[in-house]
């Protein structure tokens, strides 16, 4: 997955805007390029957890070739899926998983399916 510099801007502003708190949001992907981040907001309001809230027609945009990616925000964490990310993966699963760590300014990519978390190559 390529995330170009614009985009990455975009996700490190929200992420710091939206801090202590997760920022969340939808990249839209194709052919494995992030072409826009769409901000979501987290409805659990917390810094350890977040319920996307976006858009209903950013899950339209599937039809229109691109594919989403789920992005969240850790404040003080590393990037990397958490114990709440892998047991509340719900519609994500197999999906796209781009995390933020706010504290190193780390981007990092996954996958989560059935329990098991795969990295995903970055640049």
């Amino acid at each position: 997955m390529v995330v170009p510099a614009a985009t990455r801007r975009a996700l490190e502003e929200h992420a710091r805007e939206e801090a202590p708190d997760e920022a969340c949001g939808i990249l839209l992907l194709r052919d494995g390029r992030a072409e826009r981040y769409v901000r979501g907001r987290n409805v659990a309001g917390s810094p350890y957890r977040f319920e996307l809230e976006v858009d209903p027609e950013v899950w339209f945009l599937e039809d229109g070739g691109y594919e989403l990616a789920v992005f969240h925000s850790h404040p003080s964490s590393p990037p990397r899926p958490s114990r709440t990310d892998v047991e509340s993966i719900g519609l994500w699963e197999g999906r796209p998983y781009v995390i933020l760590s706010l504290r190193t300014g780390e981007l990092a990519a996954w996958t989560i399916a059935d329990g098991a978390v795969e990295s995903l190559p970055l640049s």
